[in-house]
């Protein structure tokens, strides 16, 4: 019985370093590095480059949708 609950306790610890270790991975690579703030700081990778023409993109598309029924 001993042996059954050590082995356990060994199980559940080799378990709980596997998934810090796995956590530690993950996040070793956050954020921009700054060779890619140029690349990223033009206005093409803009989220939206160009509210207006977006939302008049949007607006056609859901008109067209809505008008087709189904």
């Amino acid at each position: 019985m001993v042996r059954r609950k050590a082995w356990g306790r060994r199980l559940g610890l080799a378990f709980l370093t596997g998934l810090t270790a796995i956590g530690a991975a993950g996040c070793a690579n956050m954020g921009v590095k700054p060779w890619e703030r140029d690349l990223l700081a033009e206005p093409g990778m803009e989220i939206d480059p160009d509210v207006v023409m977006t939302a008049l993109d949007e607006h056609i598309y859901f008109s067209k949708e809505a008008s087709t029924g189904g």
